[in-house]
């Protein structure tokens, strides 16, 4: 019992809402990704998305530069410098969290 008492008043990590790609899509050389996140101000919020091939190489980084606390979802593009064949795939990123493990499809239009 004691040993409970003692865990319990150890710190536990906050687990927080990964961003998550509610739509992306391809027109022309431009990646637009609609985004979703808790944001909960400058400490805490979606700071970012890459845009990968199939292979897993970087074709694109969108920065975010502020939180969107009032807008969620929200959209942004990229536009790259080539627009490859195949599949691509977006991956968002938090600044608390950083990248999530899973990868979003991106459609083309």
């Amino acid at each position: 019992m004691r040993f409970a008492f003692i865990f319990a008043l150890l710190p536990l990590p906050a687990f927080a809402d990964a961003p998550v790609v509610e739509d992306a899509w391809a027109e022309g050389r431009s990646v637009h990704v609609s985004l979703s996140h808790p944001d909960s101000g400058w400490a805490h919020y979606a700071d970012g998305w890459e845009v990968l091939d199939a292979a897993g190489n970087r074709l694109g980084l969108r920065v975010l530069a502020h939180p969107h606390e009032a807008e969620q979802p929200f959209t942004r593009s990229l536009t790259l410098d080539r627009m490859p064949e195949g599949p691509l795939f977006i991956r968002a990123r938090c600044l608390v969290d950083g990248w999530n493990a899973g990868l979003s499809p991106v459609r083309r239009e």
